[in-house]
Order: C-alpha cells, then structure tokens, then sequence
C-alpha cells in the first residue's frame, strides 16, 4: 500500500521555517554601529546635581531684621587645655604607693594587695555585718514558720478532744460513789454460804462491777483534767 502522508505536512514546514532564527545559519542580525563621536566621557555617569533655579526678576529681597536688646550673642572662648590640666595635677590628689613583696634574692616582686597576704576584706566597713538580704530572708523565714506554727494549732484545737469541767467531774464523781455504795450494800446483802451457780454468779457479777467503779474512781480523783473523744 502507499505511504500515509499527513495533509498537514506542508503546513507544518511553513511555521518551522517561519519561526526559524534570523541568525540560526546566517549569523547576528547587523545593527547600527554607535558613532565614534558618542564616546564615553569621564565622569559622565556619576550624579549630577539639580540645576539651581534662577531668581526671578521681580522677587525682592526681605529687609534687613535688627536684633532685639536682649539679644545676647553666642561667644566661644579658647580654652587653654594645657593650662587646664596643669591646674588639675597640681590640684589633684597624689597617687598611693603600690604595696609590693619581694620574695626572692633576685628581687622578684609581686602586688601585695590581690596576693592575700594584705588584710583587704577585715578592714572593710562593712566586715562581719550581717548582709540586709540574709536578714530579710531570715525575718521571712521566722514569719512564715510562726505562721505554719498557728496554723497547726488551730487545726489541733479543732480537732481535739472535749475537756471535762470541773462541775461535771464532781457531779460524775459523786455519781460513781453513789453506784458504788448501791453495789456494795447489794454485795453484802448476799448469803454468806454460796452453794448454788446463780449465788456465785451473782456474787462475781458485783465483785466485777465493784472492781470497775473502784478503778473509775480513783482515776477521776487522781486526774484533774479529762479528756472525752468524740
């Protein structure tokens, strides 16, 4: 069969050959070559200045301005500066001598001040005074302990025990030798011969009960104060 050729063959040479460089196979395009009357000048491309604007011819000058009477004028003195610093030695104080220790034949010597040997810091002023910010600190310390202290204690008191009057140990007291009397009368009116199990019993039950109130007894009298938990 024949060989496809595309409609659009001639088409596309066209646009190829148009869009083709002038200089692909000729070489560079020629251009106006630049006069040698136009060459470059010294200093020409550095910045020039505005051309100053030319006084108009009917602008008139402003009148002369006189001072005023308290117009006093600036005037600059010359200062001596050689004088001015001969008159600052001889007025200043003299320099103090620097404290040295020589330690060797050969008269080595160092500064005495920076070595240690020369007592700086107890000639000090403020030597062995207590600095303000460790005071502070202290004061802080001691409130804030008295503070915690205070806080404890309100804290203890709430949750303390009840203290027993003074009235109410001598009403409990009375009340305990009261029961006591009643339980021992109960204690001798038993039969002196106990045969029986509900005699001894009985008699058991009121020994007990005697040996309680007999405890009770003396530890409300042996203590002043007492303490009922809740």
């Amino acid at each position: 069969p024949l060989r496809y050729i595309s409609k659009y063959s001639e088409f596309v040479r066209r646009e190829a050959e148009k869009n083709k460089s002038q200089w692909k196979t000729m070489g560079p395009a020629k251009v106006a070559v630049p006069s040698p009357n136009d060459f470059l000048q010294k200093r020409s491309k550095e910045p020039k200045p505005a051309p100053k604007k030319k006084e108009e011819e009917g602008e008139k000058l402003l009148p002369l301005s006189v001072p005023q009477r308290t117009y006093h004028p600036v005037i600059r003195i010359k200062k001596n500066f050689i004088y001015k610093n001969a008159i600052a030695v001889i007025r200043g104080e003299p320099k103090m001598p620097r404290h040295f220790c020589v330690d060797t034949r050969q008269g080595d010597k160092y500064l005495l001040e920076p070595s240690g040997l020369f007592p700086k810091y107890t000639r000090k002023k403020n030597y062995g005074v207590i600095p303000k910010y460790v005071t502070r600190r202290n004061e802080e310390m001691k409130r804030e302990e008295e503070e915690y202290q205070a806080s404890v204690l309100e804290e203890l008191k709430k949750k303390a025990m009840k203290t027993l009057s003074e009235e109410e140990r001598t009403n409990v007291l009375k009340a305990l030798k009261k029961n006591w009397e009643e339980v021992n009368r109960a204690f001798l009116s038993l039969p002196i011969v106990t045969d029986t199990t509900y005699k001894k019993m009985q008699k058991e039950e009121l020994e007990l009960k005697l040996q309680q109130l007999e405890h009770d007894i003396a530890a409300i009298e042996n203590h002043k104060t007492i303490y009922i938990a809740n």
